[in-house]
This record gives C-alpha cells, structure tokens and sequence, in this order.
C-alpha cells in the first residue's frame, strides 16, 4: 500500500532539525565564542530551541518564492541582499513577540538581554543579533535548506512517517514536562 505524502511532517522535521541547529548555536556561542561554560540553552529539556525551528518555518513561509524563482541577473545579485534584510527583520521581530510572550508566561526571557549591547530595544533586541539572524538566514536558504530537503526527501514515506511520530511523542513529552509543572 501506496503512502500519501504528509507536508505537515516534513515541515515538522524542517522544525526539528533548524530548532536542533540552533541549539547547537547557542550552546557554540556560549562555550567556544564567550567562554561563559555550558547552560542549556532551550526553553525545554531536549537539545533544540524552539524559537529557532518557527524562525525558519518564517523563512520558508515568507521567501519561498523569491528563492524557488528564476530571476533575471539583476536580482541574481540582489537576491542575497533581499533575503538578509528579509531575514534580518523577520528574525528580529520573532525575538521581540517570543520575549513579550515567555515574560508573560514565565516571568522572564530565557536569553541574556540585550543591555550592553548598542542599538538595542528595552535588552530585548540588538541590531548586532539581527545582523547575525540575517547571515543565518542567508546561509540557512541558500546552503542548508536545498540540503536538508534532499535529506528529508530521500525519505520513504513510511520512514518519514515513523520518523515523524517518534520525534513528535518525545518533543511533546519535552513540552508536557516542561510546561504542564509551570500550570499546575
């Protein structure tokens, strides 16, 4: 029997992946760039930042057609830069909501704030991130997506499907263990 292909798992794992991705960005940054020692860096148990998976599903979302699209040589060359401001402010304002809504959650963000950084807005936002963010997105549309597509992919569906349902019981135990103690 056939299987149907499912978008939805696929853009689970796109999720998946970007969120464990950034994770180990964090935790690169962290240990290697600022020499602070390891923290773990999500929001949840597991080894992946939310917050990054849904920035890349924004990426997806919002310039899918502008990457898929066969350009004339003048875009070619400004494809790159559409995409870096794109991804720079999409990015920026992802953080900004994701702050306002894990205080309101939490009582606080789980990133440092954004104080010493110059040109930043209430330590929640700083243009040196965004810039980051925009790079990241330039990189992670360019290189890393055409990658993990073909990966993804090369999956049977009956191997995605498994692969999905396994990965999505344990990333809402993740979520369960994490949020449902901050409930009740």
């Amino acid at each position: 029997m056939k299987q149907k292909s499912r978008p939805y798992e696929t853009w689970f794992l796109y999720f998946i992946l970007y969120s464990v991705i950034g994770w180990v960005y964090e935790v690169f940054l962290e240990v290697v760039v600022y020499q602070w020692g390891y923290s773990d860096r999500g929001v949840l148990h597991g080894p992946y930042c939310p917050v990054y998976g849904v920035g890349a599903l924004a990426f997806l979302l919002c310039f899918h057609r502008l990457m898929a699209q066969k350009e004339p040589r003048w875009l070619r060359l400004l494809k790159p830069l559409i995409i870096f401001l794109g991804c720079m402010a999409v990015a920026t304002g992802i953080e900004l909501v994701t702050s306002y809504l894990l205080e309101w959650l939490t009582g606080s963000w789980p990133w440092q704030t954004y104080v010493d950084y110059g040109m930043n807005f209430q330590g929640r936002i700083a243009l040196s991130p965004s810039v980051r963010f925009g790079l990241g997105g330039v990189f992670f549309l360019f290189v890393l997506q055409p990658l993990f597509q073909r990966m993804v992919s090369a999956l049977s569906p009956t191997v995605r499907t498994w692969v999905f349902r396994v990965i999505l019981c344990l990333f809402l135990l993740d979520c369960a263990f994490t949020w449902l103690p901050l409930v009740f």
